[in-house]
């Protein structure tokens, strides 16, 4: 497996385990819309890499880091979401962000690569 796509696995499970903490802390307090949608897109991210490692060809690949994609632009609306409406500070929103932008960058030069 490519080092990139090493750390795609590595920042997605980290992702998923600080989105699941999130959630946690939503539940907390009471917070149960934004919470099971941002639970749901945030840890789907890594499921959907994670499917792309034992894809069925190129365009199995592809089809699954593209899913993955998707998921990380959800997620990054929730986390909008939960700093707008004050459900999160703003340094939690931004170290969140952060990792999910990477995450969709990273997607998207892999995506770029495996089309070639």
């Amino acid at each position: 497996m490519p080092k990139s796509e090493n750390k795609l696995v590595d920042l997605s499970v980290s992702f998923a385990v600080e989105i699941l903490n999130l959630v946690k802390f939503l539940k907390g307090q009471h917070e149960t819309v934004i919470c099971n949608q941002i639970g749901r897109s945030g840890t789907s991210i890594g499921a959907n890499i994670h499917e792309a490692q034992y894809a069925h060809g190129r365009a199995d690949f592809v089809s699954k880091l593209q899913i993955a994609l998707k998921e990380a632009n959800e997620t990054s609306y929730w986390l909008l979401l939960l700093t707008k409406t004050d459900m999160i500070d703003d340094a939690k929103w931004h170290r969140l962000e952060n990792i999910c932008r990477e995450i969709r960058i990273t997607l998207i030069a892999s995506i770029n690569t495996a089309k070639q």
